[in-house]
């Protein structure tokens, strides 16, 4: 895939004026959501630019509520029994390895139960965001209840402030455990956190990112004596454990001298000063605009890009003290996101094309009452992502996924030679056969997607439809005529010959041979558009 791109305007971060019609529409929801509903296409259609943003970026829809015991239903040498069937365990301080693991088990299900069922905004999008970059392992952190407190703080600030944030990133106890800091102490400082938290959170690796090792060993001895409480599901500073020193930072940071603190507040005081100077320095809003860039529209940041894109998205968020609304109001709503060439241009991860598809087509799952059946549905799509190496919950290591860093393949890196066959493999199932737990099945219902459509006995009408709705970048017109021909047409030349078809069906479904014969070039024509490598891109 090339990386050079010539775009219809210069970068702009000037809103956005052209038509906002369909295919604009599918744009914005196919990067902020996971795949464009026909339903949501509409809705946001209808509102405008302005508003249209307003709505994704809007937090004031409730939050979902937390995971449940499934674990344990019809099955009564299952442990765990302070906890009934359907009642949700994040409050109860469980500190029993077996437990642990199926309550971090029932955590991730409940997370693509999420995605599945995600509102109209971004929030879904934003919590796979955070959990990339504050990236974390259920695996290696043990602990279930802090497995889920981690991920309802990220849930909570998608969209707030992200200095706030991370200062309650830094003393998490998931994080605390992940990166050495319940184990950091004056005895014997750890550099784990201290790194990660200015090469990987808030300053990055690349040119201006100066921060030297001395600034490092610096951060871990202020980082000092914070530790966890398992039973309390909580962590907490031990001043016995705290180095007092002055911590000397590097020229980078002005030489900014952070002094020792003494006392049960001394933690809570350095950590604060520490997290001014981090972001007081111009390469944190920069830093975090890439990531925030190369998330929503693309890899490559041009000299052009970082001049007129994010150089001003970092003015917008330095000037809200690093409230992430403004700048993603900003980059969302401007000429630049809308550019044609940055539509099509993402290769789809695992979540994102197995999420988008269910979406699209409407799969329908069961009620919410029918919980266990849910969470055993929501298990199987979890193993096809981590089956695309995309395991929910337990990315690679503290970089996260490297689709979103690694150089120079980037997204490419969702496709090899394993995931590929992959990707085609469970596409098709779901669109064919599917997959049943507990007598229900998810599977893409055909039929019942293109009786929705305008003129669905339309042949040529159908196909435009359909590869308008679902692919990244358009077909060509001779690409579309040989799929009529082959798959609806049957050979034939006639387009009557498929409206005949289709109108028997509607009127006549007690025609088997016909309806069979109907139902299988739908199925035929959707199973062939999403092995396409156009329905591999956003």
């Amino acid at each position: 895939m090339s990386t050079e791109r010539k775009f219809q305007a210069p970068p702009s971060l000037n809103p956005y004026t052209g038509p906002w019609d369909n295919e604009v529409v599918k744009h914005l929801l196919r990067r902020t959501m996971f795949g464009a509903k026909k339903d949501d296409i509409s809705y946001f259609a209808g509102l405008g630019r302005a508003k249209a943003i307003d709505q994704i970026l809007d937090t004031s829809l409730p939050l979902p509520a937390p995971p449940v015991k499934e674990y344990a239903v019809g099955n009564a040498a299952m442990p765990d029994t302070l906890i009934g069937p359907g009642e949700t365990w994040v409050n109860d301080p469980n500190n029993d390895g077996t437990i642990a693991s199926y309550r971090r088990a029932s955590f991730k299900k409940w997370w693509v139960g999420n995605l599945i069922n995600q509102d109209r905004t971004i929030r879904e999008n934003m919590c796979i965001f955070w959990h990339n970059h504050f990236s974390t392992e259920t695996n290696d952190i043990g602990n279930a209840q802090f497995v889920y407190k981690h991920h309802a703080l990220i849930r909570a600030n998608a969209l707030g402030n992200i200095k706030s944030l991370v200062r309650a990133i830094s003393v998490d106890p998931s994080m605390l455990v992940y990166l050495n800091g319940q184990n950091n102490n004056k005895f014997a400082p750890d550099e784990n956190y201290a790194r990660e938290i200015q090469e990987l959170f808030v300053i990055g690796k690349g040119v201006g990112a100066d921060f030297s090792e001395a600034d490092v060993k610096a951060a871990a001895k202020l980082l000092t004596g914070w530790r966890n409480d398992s039973n309390k599901m909580e962590s907490y500073f031990d001043a016995t454990r705290h180095d007092v020193t002055n911590k000397q930072f590097s020229a980078f940071y002005g030489n900014k001298v952070i002094a020792g603190k003494t006392g049960a507040t001394g933690g809570d005081i350095e950590l604060d000063e520490f997290i001014n100077m981090l972001f007081a320095n111009s390469e944190a809003a920069l830093f975090l605009c890439r990531k925030l860039y190369i998330w929503f529209v693309y890899y490559k940041i041009t000299p052009e890009v970082e001049s007129n894109i994010i150089v001003p998205l970092a003015k917008i968020m330095r000037d809200n003290n690093f409230d992430v609304k403004p700048v993603l109001n900003a980059l969302l709503g401007s000429d630049h996101f809308f550019d044609a060439m940055n539509r099509g241009c993402q290769i789809k991860s695992p979540v994102t094309m197995m999420i988008g598809l269910l979406r699209e087509f409407d799969v329908k799952f069961p009620t919410e009452d029918m919980y266990a059946t849910n969470y055993g549905l929501w298990n199987q799509m979890l193993s096809y992502f981590t089956n695309l190496q995309q395991n929910l919950g337990d990315p690679p290591d503290v970089s996260g996924w490297k689709a979103y860093y690694q150089e120079p393949g980037y997204y490419e890196y969702w496709i090899n030679t394993d995931t590929l066959p992959k990707r085609i493999q469970y596409l098709d199932a779901l669109v064919t056969s599917g997959y049943t737990i507990s007598g229900f099945k998810v599977v893409v219902d055909g039929l019942a997607y293109v009786k929705k459509m305008a003129a669905p006995n339309d042949p040529n009408k159908l196909i435009d439809d359909l590869s308008a709705h679902i692919l990244g970048i358009p077909i060509s017109a001779s690409h579309k005529a040989q799929l009529k021909k082959d798959i609806l047409l049957s050979g034939q030349s006639d387009d009557l010959y498929w409206a005949a078809a289709w109108d028997l069906f509607i009127s006549t479904p007690t025609n088997a041979a016909n309806t069979k014969y109907v139902t299988t070039a739908i199925t035929n024509l959707i199973k062939y558009m999403v092995d396409l490598p156009e329905y591999q891109l956003c």
